[in-house]
């Protein structure tokens, strides 16, 4: 059996998106469990599309999630270069092997012609694919065009009567007529290849053993069967991956969702949390699990257990994930990577251990990573009170309270929440006040809010010195 090795093939066309991470995480995933190789390819042969700066983008937002290639631009490789612009020569090669074989012709048709025959055969009600009209020129006819540099094309010329049939990895056995192929383009009138070209000519020089890739290529695999057996090559094998789905059903699209990954990192999302939940879109584990680390992914990950139907989604169990993760990854990690969401709120950082502390009780309570910075204020930072709220505080009963904790509060030492909640309890019990009259003069004269984190939380993360200094800020003489 030939050796695992997949390809990532992405166009630089902008950042990084939710479907394009997938595959690109299946074919990492899939070439880590088989002890294969993850191929980074850049297909940018189509120019106009071409955004600068998008390849670096597209190669740090993999690297931020820990997506390492084996093979690929900036570390180079046995099959390079893996940039397709810099394989042009190549493809005209292998273009003119087609040409000289007679499976591929020249075409000459402006666009407005093809245009008008599009709408004709749509007006007919007719599938709409090149007629071959240039496929009668007569040899003398095409030398006298390529002598005027007519601009053209090259097709590949699709066999009249066959049958494609193929074994995919996800969908089984999977028969396609040629009758529903267009005689695809190869190379353009500038002298670059389609995508369809470039993709198999690189696939057999970098010897991939699997095409991974999304649903909607499946239409195309009959002509690459095809331009294989033209060109006298052995087909990989052909995994087609269930598309992403909007939870009403349609499909994920790049132009209509909010779906670049960078966006989910600039939003606080766990890079844990995403590739998990991007794992989960289509595959699911022996044990149905929810959880996985990117090691056990590697460990668990097969294609067998790819789903055929389209995967939905659900931004809330993103959400939860992410809260899961914030949760459950060590502390200090935690506190790390919520570093820039504090100076983005403009918080000055307390010492280490009452940070640690800020963080371990927001993380309880929050979903995103700017949720604990947001959460940080009320100890760090906290709001002006309102009139409404200081006038409450300075009440004779808020007074009381304050008054109460102040003489019954250590005055230094560690903070011990078992003792602080016998010292709430006996309050209640000798001022006569419970609920709102108890609770909220605290909490003003604490955070400047009506409502926080238990009681023994806020004193732990704040201190008996800094506790007893914002008590006596809100006595009155």
């Amino acid at each position: 059996m030939n050796p695992v090795r997949v390809r990532f093939a992405p166009s630089p066309t902008g950042y990084l998106h939710i479907g394009g991470l997938r595959t690109a995480l299946y074919d990492f995933l899939f070439a880590r469990h088989s002890g294969g190789t993850f191929i980074l390819r850049i297909e940018d042969t189509d120019r106009s599309r071409y955004v600068e700066g998008a390849v670096e983008n597209l190669i740090a937002s993999l690297h931020s999630l820990d997506i390492h290639f084996d093979e690929g631009p900036g570390i180079g490789g046995d099959f390079g270069p893996y940039i397709q612009s810099q394989r042009l020569e190549l493809y005209q090669r292998e273009a003119a092997r087609l040409l000289g074989s007679g499976h591929a012709y020249r075409c000459f048709c402006s666009p407005e012609t093809l245009n008008q025959m599009r709408q004709e055969q749509q007006q007919r009600g007719e599938f709409v694919k090149y007629d071959r009209r240039c496929l009668a020129l007569s040899e003398a006819g095409i030398e006298a065009k390529l002598a005027n540099n007519e601009p053209h094309v090259l097709r590949l010329k699709m066999p009249d009567n066959r049958v494609f049939s193929f074994d995919d990895l996800i969908r089984g056995h999977v028969e396609m007529d040629a009758a529903q192929s267009d005689d695809q383009v190869l190379i353009k009138s500038d002298g670059f290849p389609t995508y369809h070209l470039a993709a198999v000519v690189d696939d057999h020089y970098m010897r991939i053993s699997h095409v991974i890739r999304g649903e909607e290529w499946l239409s195309s695999t009959p002509k690459h069967i095809w331009l294989h057996e033209c060109l006298g090559w052995q087909t990989p094998l052909w995994v087609h991956l269930p598309l992403i789905l909007n939870p009403d059903r349609s499909k994920l699209s790049k132009r209509m969702n909010d779906v670049s990954v960078e966006s989910y990192l600039q939003k606080g999302y766990l890079k844990e949390a995403l590739l998990n939940f991007v794992a989960l879109l289509g595959w699911h584990g022996a044990d149905d699990r929810e959880t996985y680390s990117l090691d056990e992914l590697c460990a668990e990950f097969s294609l067998q257990r790819v789903s055929k139907s389209g995967a939905v989604f659900d931004l809330a169990k993103l959400d939860w994930m992410n809260g899961w993760y914030l949760r459950n990854l060590p502390l200090d990690e935690v506190v790390e990577r919520s570093l820039p969401w504090f100076e983005t709120e403009g918080l000055s950082l307390p010492e280490p251990a009452t940070l640690a502390r800020i963080v371990a009780a927001a993380r309880e309570r929050c979903t995103l990573l700017p949720e604990i910075a947001a959460y940080a204020r009320m100890f760090l930072c906290p709001a002006e009170l309102s009139e409404q709220d200081r006038d409450f505080l300075h009440s004779e009963d808020s007074q009381r309270v304050l008054r109460w904790f102040q003489s019954q509060l250590p005055r230094s030492g560690g903070v011990d929440p078992a003792a602080i909640d016998s010292i709430v309890k006996n309050g209640i019990s000798e001022l006569g006040l419970k609920g709102k009259a108890y609770y909220t003069p605290l909490r003003l004269a604490l955070i400047h809010q009506s409502h926080g984190p238990e009681l023994p939380a806020t004193f732990v993360i704040l201190g008996w010195e800094e506790i007893h200094r914002r008590l006596g800020r809100e006595l009155r003489s």
